[in-house]
């Protein structure tokens, strides 16, 4: 991949204003794509990453938007195609991460984390196919979690969000295959982001001996956007605890 290898591209970057999702929005930068940057309240991280990437001579924006909600997504939507151009690539990194037990865990944390973190991927996706249906080309990546196929320690209702993550993804694929559209998943775990400070001793668990970094989730981003033969899978990152 070349600096130059996504000149002529838009991407929506969901949640992001930092960690994964900033990491994920320079290197789309980097590569040359213009690049909408989605926050719900860090509106000055944001804004500071934007202007970061435009003194650099690239092109984006910062859009304050809550993307579980219809008729927030589909502004942001229309705001990034008029400052940006028609958006042929989304990556779906928005989340939340509400620690619950069986025992604690309400209807409300339940509907709160299956909204925030699953509907938003069916409600951005729909937003933009019509764009990327009349290029003929699109790439969508979806932000899962290991915890879509293990027990993981957010709870059980984290856990059904990322699974529906995945299906979603396999199910979109299917459907899109034929029309230049191909819709993927990274299933990262235990990335050091603000989410691990403090939890230095999950690190035993690992066996590569480290948290993975969000710049390398951003790498296996790059690779599935670059790609045009993959399609409905899911990339795994767990420095070896789990193999797929």
């Amino acid at each position: 991949m070349t600096t130059s290898s996504l000149h002529g591209h838009v991407a929506l970057v969901t949640g992001g204003s930092r960690g994964i999702g900033a990491a994920i929005v320079k290197m789309l930068a980097e590569a040359g794509a213009a690049v909408a940057i989605n926050y719900r309240e860090r509106a000055t991280e944001a804004e500071t990453l934007a202007k970061g990437i435009t003194a650099a001579g690239g092109r984006a924006v910062a859009i304050g938007a809550d993307v579980s909600e219809a008729s927030a997504v589909a502004d942001m939507v229309e705001r990034a195609r008029s400052e940006l151009g028609p958006i042929d690539i989304l990556v779906n990194n928005a989340g939340i991460a509400i620690v619950k037990g069986v025992d604690d865990l309400t209807e409300e944390d339940f509907d709160r984390t299956i909204t925030v973190n699953l509907k938003s991927v069916f409600l951005c996706t729909q937003a933009v196919l019509p764009m990327m249906r009349t290029k003929k080309w699109g790439r969508i990546v979806n932000i899962s979690s290991g915890a879509a196929r293990g027990g993981g320690s957010i709870g059980p209702h984290y856990n059904a969000s990322k699974a529906g993550t995945e299906g979603l993804t396999r199910g979109y694929a299917a459907r899109l295959v034929k029309e230049g559209i191909t819709v993927n998943a990274v299933a990262p775990s235990l990335i050091e982001t603000d989410m691990m400070k403090g939890q230095t001793a999950l690190v035993s668990r690992i066996p590569l001996g480290r948290f993975g970094t969000s710049e390398e989730v951003a790498q296996a981003v790059m690779l599935l956007v670059n790609n045009p033969y993959m399609t409905g899978q899911t990339i795994a990152m767990s420095g070896g605890m789990a193999f797929n």
